[in-house]
């Protein structure tokens, strides 16, 4: 049985709608996928004014719900001091050759194989080691397990390091913007000390998979109203490796194609009907 849910709201704007949204489900901004129904609009004089509109739906537990009877002490200030120095040393390097976070090419995740530590090469190695000091600077307690993802269109697999753990929350931030930040760092550190690209993903619990089974079901529907409305529909702005995973999703559709537009964070993608 599936424990989706969703919920409908109404508000003057869209962000205001995703927050009662949320408050509604009692769950988080980065555990939902956020589907815009209807942009709002002041009319003309009044006249045919309409309200944002947002469907909200996730397969996340409650944020309501008692917490668990293992307690664990809250975690140091000092980690988002260690986090800000390690971002500090990163922006001296400036290596974008090595890494381009414009271009976050994670891939599907869906499916991927645990690798022994014995079949590791060399990106995941010095991957695991740059995380799990990365991680021990934070003061977070946390096992890594290297996984292999599936090869896509002839590219090499990424090497995917999956952060276990409790209370990891804090790794994965708003939309996942925290992991992204982390990603970034540990792929820029790899890369250098490789001297070249670092094929290296990174996840926590399962995160990053979630998402993109929730998003390529959400590309499906959305697909399938933008050819029922005959109108382009837009979905929520979104960072890089989910506009990718929607674009791959409705790549071969026959009755869409896909688009992505705005800038910095508002980019998102829309639907596009090729017949209309």
């Amino acid at each position: 049985m599936s424990d989706t849910r969703s919920v409908e709201t109404n508000a003057d704007d869209i962000e205001t709608a995703i927050e009662l949204g949320l408050e509604e489900l009692g769950v988080s901004r980065e555990s939902v996928i956020v589907e815009i129904l209807d942009e709002p609009s002041r009319g003309l004089l009044g006249i045919g004014a309409r309200p944002a509109r947002v469907r909200l739906t996730t397969a996340a537990p409650s944020r309501h719900q008692p917490p668990p009877t293992t307690r664990r002490e809250p975690p140091s200030p000092r980690v988002y001091e260690d986090v800000q120095e390690i971002a500090d040393e990163v922006d001296k390097v400036g290596d974008d050759v090595f890494v381009d976070e414009e271009e976050d090419d994670d891939g599907p995740l869906a499916e991927t194989v645990p690798v022994a530590v014995d079949d590791l090469d060399d990106d995941a190695r010095v991957g695991l080691a740059t995380l799990e000091e990365l991680l021990a600077k934070m003061q977070i307690k946390a096992d890594i397990a290297v996984h292999r993802a599936a090869a896509e269109n002839g590219e090499e697999a990424p090497w995917v390091l999956q952060i276990q753990g409790s209370d990891l929350g804090m790794l994965i931030g708003r939309r996942g913007e925290t992991l992204a930040a982390l990603q970034y760092i540990t792929r820029l550190i790899v890369s250098r000390e490789l001297q070249r690209r670092a094929n290296i993903v990174l996840d926590v619990e399962g995160y990053k998979t979630r998402r993109e089974q929730m998003l390529r079901r959400l590309a499906k529907r959305m697909a399938e109203q933008a050819v029922q409305l005959g109108r382009t529909v837009p979905l929520e702005p979104m960072p890089p490796y989910e506009r990718r995973i929607v674009h791959l999703a409705l790549r071969d559709h026959p009755d869409v194609m896909t688009e992505s537009v705005g800038e910095g964070d508002h980019r998102k993608v829309t639907i596009v009907p090729r017949f209309r």
